[in-house]
């Protein structure tokens, strides 16, 4: 685990829980402050299946990767990578296709400095450091630019990122954004915290992180949450819980799948006019 506060990325507050930090303590990562930890067990007491609903996260990512590949995608921009750890989507994308090109976008120093370490050996994959509420200096970076070729097709990653965007910053205008960029036979792939079927679990969620991580959450409900593939066809099974999306067969599915309060889908471009 990290410790101390020497030789840190500029930026860095260790005395603030990171959004991408904790989320690399839920998958058992090293590159966490006891900051981190604390306001991850007091996330536990919400709900003790945090870590499960992580490393689920984690598996829809997987799977949700190597669909796209099928699917004949080669290019993959992930927003709001986070913190490399098993399973990126350049491991996975690259051991089933080879050349499979992904450009990583994270704001959070302690993301970037990892990244860009773990990849600098990569020619196929590349960090950008950016808030994706801007997507034109996303889009516009150097690093995009090199590695992704907008006359083919695109997945952007959306993985546990949109509910970090507050309505007041227009998370469906951030996704058009993005989506207005992409050339038709494009994809998007995402997974958001929502209030449908827990609220009360949602508001302690969305009231822990306000006090103790630099990212507040705004939970959604399907229909807020479905409404940001506008301009794209789900595929399905649609959006659902992150466990019920196309699992593996050896994956466990839950009796209860409102337990894992995160929905996700996998949505291809909708032609013009279409």
């Amino acid at each position: 685990m990290v410790s101390g506060s020497e030789g840190l990325p500029q930026g860095v507050d260790p005395d603030k829980a990171s959004v991408a930090r904790m989320y690399d303590a839920m998958l058992g990562g090293r590159h966490n402050f006891a900051i981190d930890r604390e306001a991850l067990a007091a996330f536990t007491a919400i709900d003790p299946q945090v870590r499960t609903l992580a490393r689920a996260n984690r598996a829809f990512l997987g799977r949700a990767v190597r669909f796209l590949v099928d699917a004949g995608v080669r290019q993959f921009i992930d927003l709001g990578s986070g913190i490399p750890t098993q399973g990126n989507v350049h491991e996975v994308a690259q051991a089933a296709c080879p050349g499979a090109r992904v450009v990583y976008v994270d704001s959070d120093p302690v993301a970037v400095a990892h990244s860009a370490s773990l990849l600098a050996d990569n020619p196929d994959t590349d960090i950008v450091d950016a808030d994706i509420r801007r997507p034109a200096e996303v889009l516009s970076s150097p690093q995009v630019q090199k590695l992704i070729d907008f006359d083919q097709p695109v997945a952007v990653l959306m993985i546990t990122i949109l509910h970090f965007i507050a309505p007041e910053e227009d998370p469906a205008g951030i996704v058009a954004a993005f989506r207005d960029a992409l050339p038709e036979e494009s994809w998007l792939a995402l997974t958001h915290a929502t209030n449908q079927d827990r609220p009360d679990t949602a508001a302690a969620v969305g009231k822990l992180y306000r006090s103790r991580a630099t990212s507040p959450v705004t939970a959604r409900s399907h229909g807020e949450i479905l409404g940001l593939f506008n301009g794209f066809d789900l595929v399905e099974p649609g959006l659902v819980y992150v466990p019920l999306w196309r699992p593996d067969a050896d994956d466990h599915i839950p009796e209860n799948p409102s337990e894992y309060w995160v929905y996700s889908g996998v949505g291809r471009k909708r032609p013009a006019g279409g």
